[in-house]
């Protein structure tokens, strides 16, 4: 297995980051599902051979395809989606997790996604399928966490 850069910022770090960016869309609903789309687009493809449903993430509306690689104490995830909005939305969540220590990933307090006001700007459905991306996040950590003792 190749090992894959570690971030380089911490989560806190990065959060900020993504508060910053998204106050510039000033919460306007329809530039900021635009830019989240956009985000997706820039996510790295997903190999063929991971599109399995074992990576499927099970609450999810949309086909969320999620694996998780092992390096020391940091995990690297990658992903894909069938629709533009979630691939972006998975696409923020890696971009603050991947690279992390599996300990900060556990603990980490994802507060961006209600600062910049996520919840409303995609809907209920969208909201229950972000939580459930965060909770196999954080089990990909936990069970690669227990398995390092």
């Amino acid at each position: 297995m190749e090992i894959k850069d570690r971030a380089t910022k911490d989560i806190e770090t990065i959060q900020q980051e993504i508060i910053d960016e998204f106050e510039v869309l000033a919460g306007d609903r329809e530039s900021t599902i635009f830019y989240i789309m956009e985000l997706g687009q820039k996510l790295p493809e997903l190999n063929e051979d991971h599109k399995i449903e074992q990576n499927i993430i099970k609450g999810c509306q949309s086909k969320v395809w999620l694996t998780a690689d092992p390096d020391k104490e940091y995990l690297h995830f990658s992903a894909d989606s069938n629709t533009e909005i979630t691939k972006g939305l998975i696409s923020l969540l890696i971009r603050v997790l991947s690279g992390q220590k599996m300990d900060d990933i556990l603990n980490a307090d994802l507060h961006f996604i209600e600062d910049i006001g996520m919840g409303r700007i995609i809907g209920s459905q969208r909201s229950n399928g972000l939580v459930a991306m965060i909770k196999q996040m954080k089990l990909y950590a936990l069970a690669f966490k227990s398995k390092q003792k």
